[in-house]
């Protein structure tokens, strides 16, 4: 896990941990004896690629830093049914009152994972490189993005701190592209920020009108057609980078892909997922 990500993964355990037990477990507290020790395991039930082992980690260390942990797995594992993916051993009210939160961030974090490897595995062989987007889940953004690293995919900027794009209602309200990226330009050097500038487009024309305004760093080619996307690219020329988005499926990916592209953005990464089934059982 990035060191930056450290502070906003912490603060989000907080939050589960106030959400969730509040004044306290009292469904444990009320039947388990205060000091009676006890061990389990998380144990997967469904195929697919381990995520958030790290921050089930830190959840415990949160709760109970006397627990003990054996892991057996590492993140970004692919996984089947059967597979344990780590040992926990310490007072059983600890491991009761982890047990929701940290199975909470895990399935979906290996759900976003597993998706992520899906769609990494149709574009073998190619150079382009599956990309997430912003669209995903308020407060967990940072959980989401470590996950679909680890299902092979690459992160788009994680907010909008860093990185500038340009898009259809930004460039519509500046007055249009040649007005929009000399402005952009303007405000960076004031603010002294160096940081990448991409543009979205929707015709070959706003391609043009990005050169004549001094170009940019990536240009995102938004619901283009295959066939205009090779078009495209060959205007293009290497100029700039290239991200295909919009109207994008699993069935049609490859197709893009074999268009010349970089990147191709996906918000399915995270915001269609289904939630690896994960347990953590009593052994």
């Amino acid at each position: 896990m990035k060191e930056e990500y450290i502070p906003f993964v912490d603060e989000l355990i907080e939050l589960a941990i106030r959400e969730d037990i509040g004044d306290g477990d009292h469904s444990s507290l009320a039947c388990i004896p205060h000091d009676q020790r006890g061990r389990m395991k998380l144990l997967v039930k469904q195929d697919g690629i381990l995520a958030g082992v790290e921050v089930a980690r830190r959840v415990l260390r949160r709760l109970d830093p006397e627990v003990k942990f054996e892991q057996l797995l590492e993140d970004g594992t692919r996984i089947k049914p059967g597979d344990i993916a780590f040992y926990v051993e310490g007072r059983l009210i600890s491991l009761l009152q982890a047990e929701r939160i940290l199975l909470n961030i895990m399935q979906r974090m290996s759900g976003v994972a597993t998706q992520t490897a899906v769609y990494v595995k149709e574009l073998e062989g190619l150079k382009t490189k599956v990309l997430d987007t912003r669209k995903t889940t308020p407060g967990m953004r940072v959980l989401d993005k470590i996950a679909v690293k680890l299902g092979g995919g690459e992160n788009h900027r994680m907010g909008l701190f860093d990185m500038v794009i340009l898009k259809d209602n930004h460039i519509d309200f500046a007055g249009g592209i040649l007005k929009a990226i000399p402005l952009t330009r303007e405000y960076l050097k004031a603010k002294g920020k160096d940081i990448p500038i991409e543009v979205e487009v929707r015709s070959l024309d706003d391609i043009r009108d990005v050169f004549a305004a001094g170009g940019c760093d990536r240009i995102m080619l938004d619901n283009f057609t295959p066939e205009l996307t090779r078009e495209a690219v060959k205007l293009i020329g290497g100029r700039a980078e290239i991200e295909s988005s919009g109207g994008i499926t699993l069935k049609n990916l490859r197709e893009y892909a074999e268009c010349g592209v970089d990147f191709i953005s996906v918000g399915a990464l995270t915001h269609q997922i289904k939630s690896l089934d994960l347990s953590l059982k009593a052994c």
